[in-house]
């Protein structure tokens, strides 16, 4: 994997890049890929993306390839992560690489999480 950029809550890879490009091709101006952490699933947490604008407090990561957000609730739940894609014959998908994940499901939808340490300044 082939960083391409990187931030101190998430890393970001060459091929996720290259794949945000594509994703935001039809975004509107001001407008990234919106990550955030949920409850749900049966692990207890689930990543999910969104087309979307910043809000107050997120964690804004501008790459060649176009913006990343960080939802300002799951910044303590990324931090050290990175983000890649992964690539099969027939679908081309995010994923995270977390060291904040203590297991996940055996489907694959959701993870559980703990939150890591506050980053200090």
């Amino acid at each position: 994997m082939a960083i391409g950029s990187s931030s101190a809550v998430l890393t970001i890879s060459s091929a996720a890049i290259e794949r945000l490009r594509e994703v935001l091709a039809s975004a509107n101006t001001g407008e990234g890929l919106r990550v955030a952490v949920e409850k749900g699933g049966c692990a207890g947490m689930s990543y999910k993306m969104a087309l979307a604008e910043p809000q107050q407090g997120d964690e804004i990561i501008d790459t060649e390839g176009g913006r990343v957000i960080i939802d300002a609730k799951a910044i303590l739940y990324l931090i050290g992560s990175i983000l890649d894609v992964k690539t099969t014959q027939f679908s081309s998908t995010f994923v995270f690489e977390n060291p904040n994940q203590t297991s996940a499901c055996g489907c694959g939808e959701s993870v559980e999480l703990k939150p890591a340490a506050p980053l200090h300044s």
